[in-house]
């Protein structure tokens, strides 16, 4: 298992004021006993290739990977030039996660928004249309598109269409493709869906690529029944936050049972620092400890030994 993180505490600050650049990012990471940083895709003010170059330039100089590149896709859009929109944009995406983590990286993808006069059915079409869309040339690039059990970004009006566990399975059934596409796996927006994260993971894990981690706290006095709407999800309550890994709701030592005993031993990326730095570094110590006691400690060797058996397996290395 290796680890990156993702800055949550400063995307605000990188995408929309626009008050840090990724450079500045990237020289801050550097503190952390990491081996990669998740890109997302606001990060690219720029994405001529001679910009996007000048980023990974920066990762290398700092010897970190970016294995894994977050894009919020609106494909369950009403509005098919939204859609159309999207569908280029992620392409350029999957550009982008080749030419800098090489083959191999990962490129998230959604649903889309879930905007009430959409029905389920439609949905699920315009977003699997869009998903199969964009596979040939991730199939091309060597690159996995990895579908995320999402709340909302932060950008949308609207939440995450596939939310729920139901759709979210649905659509996923509709990607027969076991190389290029996949789940990433995150057990807070399990908690956000009204899911327990263990249970979620037990039922996706034959297809989980890549994992983000982050762990979630109820304020004093709350009960997590209080935060529950009608329909049982859970919104991004003030009463709701995150929080250091391994301190909070999820049961994490399931977690990494679930996943070592499937064979999982990919990129699991910290999402964490809203309250500051400290935060991401404990849980990055929090992840390091889980390493070696789930793990087995050397990653190098565990790396080694997972792509020696996909290329005789004649599958793609990662």
């Amino acid at each position: 298992m290796r680890i990156c993180v993702f800055p949550k505490g400063d995307i605000v600050a990188i995408v929309e004021t626009r008050t840090m650049t990724v450079f500045d990012w990237i020289d801050k990471a550097r503190a952390l006993k990491i081996e990669g940083l998740e890109m997302y895709s606001g990060m690219f003010w720029e994405t001529d290739d001679a910009s996007v170059d000048r980023v990974g330039e920066a990762l290398a100089a700092a010897n970190f990977e970016m294995p894994m590149l977050c894009v919020s896709p609106d494909f369950a859009n009403p509005d098919a030039e939204v859609r159309k929109r999207d569908v280029e944009r992620q392409v350029r995406m999957v550009e982008i996660a080749h030419r800098i983590g090489g083959p191999g990286a990962s490129c998230r993808v959604l649903s889309g928004q879930r905007n009430p006069e959409v029905s389920v059915e439609q949905g699920l079409d315009w977003a699997s249309e869009a998903i199969l869309e964009v596979l040939p040339v991730a199939k091309s690039l060597d690159v996995t598109l990895a579908i995320e059990n999402h709340y909302k970004d932060g950008t949308w009006k609207y939440p995450e269409f596939a939310q729920k566990k139901d759709v979210y399975l649905a659509l996923l059934a509709r990607i027969d493709d076991r190389v290029h596409f996949g789940v990433q796996f995150d057990p807070s927006n399990a908690i956000v869906a009204g899911e327990d994260p263990g249970d979620f993971l037990e039922l996706v894990i034959d297809r989980v690529v890549t994992m983000q981690a982050s762990d979630r706290y109820l304020s004093p006095g709350v009960d997590i029944e209080s935060l529950r709407e009608s329909d049982g999800t859970l919104g991004y309550s003030p009463n709701l936050q995150h929080g250091v890994i391994g301190q909070g709701l999820i049961d994490y030592p399931r977690i990494f049972g679930t996943l070592v005993g499937a064979g999982y031993d990919g990129w699991i990326s910290v999402e964490d620092g809203v309250k500051g730095m400290w935060e991401m570094e404990k849980s990055v110590d929090f992840l390091r400890a889980a390493r070696e006691e789930y793990f087995g400690g050397s990653t190098a060797v565990r790396v080694a030994a997972h792509e020696e058996a996909r290329a005789a397996a004649g599958l793609p290395a990662r």
